[in-house]
């Protein structure tokens, strides 16, 4: 788990190259060892190195006399936001201009051809015809898109909104709760500024990490959440060609095996409908723990100057935001990890079943995609610094197994029956002994739900029904 979370970690150093000079920052989301760079990692300073790292520079420039101008008017703009915690116009702005600057290998975003979505929507009509074998759950998409980087951009915002408002929520109240009440009414413009400032941060990082993301994701599911529109499978052409490359797979093998992931994760989020409410709502459990160092948040107050905004985003680097370490709070993130492991594992599971007799090299990719998350991948780094969790990939392995294990042991049917209700599903005690949760008997909820649902509108009690329909001699027995 992360001790840091969303947006404020330390900036990470920058790689040197052979001749001991920092590498060139146009590397954009490339890190040491060729690794994706945290996107929400630490910004330079104004005036410092341009590129997809530094949002500040590339908003400011370089703040030459030419730039004060352009520079005092984008602060203006900043300080003037009067939204939620989160600058979402902001956000999408960097986001799309971190998508037109393409990623480390030199890749320009590009329309979709007609070729590449027809392909795509093939993909994904044959890929849900080989889940029906495997699953009782049924298609859970009713179209198939192919999108662009920039398109991915605009679909998820949405999502991701969901996601970090609640984080942001929390952090953006701390800073009006600084100073004591009595002096809020005097300190009234500073607490605005502050909040707008923070707008406005959240803003820059989410662009940032979106812009990164949309580079490296191959489908609408990356992160085991939906990001994009309810029962829409999407996938990118242009990175899946990037993620072909060297596999030595044929790339219409590759787009099939990716699709039936996508189609597995739709019919999932479509069919168990408590699921998605589920994993938000630990995230917003998360964001109510988090805790704000009132000292140092009271410092940067004090010293704050609106002509150098980079000390108020250097400050949110040092550590300011931490998570509480309550049981509340350990439970939000067990009940999330749980649930991610859960959705990714079952997912993994039935891909493999379909694909396994169809697909020449399904156990490869099988085992290219687990790396993949095993080696912190784009959306496992994002995810894991906006809410504080890493999903580990152990815990995938286990919940994968536990999966396959119930489907020997009851069927497809059974199996899939467990997403009808929370109390059902494995724990994460189940994944450490997948044989004790499968061979155990499990509950039956569904009567006891309709017995419920029947009891709130107002149907008789079946107790008395009973009593009613007894015979005479039934009651004379009664009374003696």
């Amino acid at each position: 788990m992360s001790d840091t979370p969303f947006g404020f970690g330390l900036p990470p150093e920058e790689p040197e190259d052979g001749d001991g000079k920092k590498k060139d920052p146009a590397g954009g989301g490339q890190g040491a060892g060729g690794g994706p760079v945290n996107p929400f990692a630490g910004f330079g300073l104004p005036g410092g190195a341009g590129g997809a790292d530094n949002p500040f520079a590339a908003m400011f420039g370089s703040l030459n006399p030419n730039d004060l101008g352009a520079a005092f008017q984008q602060l203006g703009q900043m300080l003037s936001y009067e939204g939620g915690p989160v600058n979402w116009d902001m956000a999408k702005q960097i986001a799309r201009q971190t998508v037109a600057q393409g990623t480390p290998d030199g890749t320009k975003d590009a329309s979709v051809g007609p070729s590449e979505r027809a392909a795509v929507e093939e993909a994904v009509r044959l890929a849900d015809i080989w889940l029906d074998g495997v699953t009782s759950l049924p298609s859970g998409a009713s179209t198939a898109v192919a999108w662009s980087r920039a398109e991915w951009v605009e679909a998820t915002l949405p999502a991701w909104q969901q996601l970090v408002d609640p984080v942001a929520e929390r952090v953006g109240t701390a800073m009006g709760e600084v100073l004591p009440e009595e002096m809020q009414s005097v300190a009234g413009p500073l607490i605005g500024m502050m909040r707008s400032m923070g707008g406005a941060m959240f803003g820059q990082q989410i662009g940032q990490a979106v812009g990164v993301l949309a580079g490296e994701v191959v489908g609408s599911t990356d992160i085991g959440l939906p990001l994009g529109p309810a029962n829409r499978a999407a996938l990118l052409p242009l990175n899946i060609e990037a993620f072909s490359k060297d596999l030595g797979v044929p790339k219409d093998e590759i787009r099939l095996y990716l699709a039936l992931r996508e189609a597995a994760h739709q019919r999932l989020f479509a069919h168990v409908p408590w699921l998605r409410s589920h994993m938000f709502g630990a995230v917003e459990g998360y964001a109510r723990g988090i805790k704000v160092d009132t000292t140092k948040l009271e410092d940067v107050v004090g010293q704050f100057d609106p002509t150098h905004p980079e000390e108020l985003q250097e400050a949110l680097q040092q550590g300011m935001f931490q998570p509480e370490d309550t049981p509340e709070q350990k439970a939000a993130l067990a009940r999330l990890e749980t649930a991610l492991a859960l959705v990714e594992g079952w997912v993994d599971a039935v891909v493999h079943e379909a694909a396994k007799s169809r697909l020449t090299a399904a156990d490869a990719l099988r085992e290219t995609l687990r790396r993949r998350r095993a080696s912190g991948g784009p959306a496992e780094q994002t995810f894991a610094t906006l809410i504080g969790l890493q999903l580990r990939p152990r815990r995938l392995r286990d919940a994968s197994r536990l999966w396959a294990s119930l489907t020997d042991a009851r069927g497809v049917d059974g199996r899939d029956r467990l997403w009808e209700h929370p109390d059902m599903l494995p724990t994460a005690s189940d994944l450490d002994d997948p044989d004790g949760f499968v061979h155990h008997e499990q509950l039956d909820f569904s009567e006891l739900d309709k017995m419920l649902g029947e009891a709130a509108d107002g149907k008789p009690d079946l107790r008395k029904d009973d009593d009613d329909k007894a015979g005479p001699d039934d009651k004379g027995d009664s009374d003696k």
